[in-house]
């Protein structure tokens, strides 16, 4: 799945969710994408927008596992699959924004 494909499938799960209230930055190989949670509907894109609450760390495959559901948010911390800096309480939030 290309990056746009990714935004996309982040965007329609975020318009069906309650306002996030944060920044959250995803480091997807060489690619951003960021999440500014503080609008309702958030704005999700390619442009780094700056300093963000929560940085992850995840590759597209991983990342399009996670907005499938075949890859559970907290085993794929544990297991290395995604690494989350800063506020993990921003972090447990989204996972339930990614679940089915």
């Amino acid at each position: 799945m290309e990056l746009e494909a990714l935004i996309d499938e982040m965007r329609k799960r975020a318009a069906q969710n309650v306002k996030l209230g944060y920044k959250v930055k995803f480091l997807v190989d060489d690619d951003v994408i960021f999440w500014d949670g503080t609008e309702h509907p958030p704005v999700i894109g390619s442009d780094d927008l700056g300093d963000a609450n929560t940085t992850i760390t995840i590759t597209p495959e991983n990342l399009q596992k996670l907005l499938a559901g075949k890859l559970d948010p907290t085993l794929g911390y544990m297991t290395g699959k995604l690494k989350v800096e800063g506020s993990m309480g921003v972090a447990l939030k989204l996972t339930s924004m990614f679940g089915d």
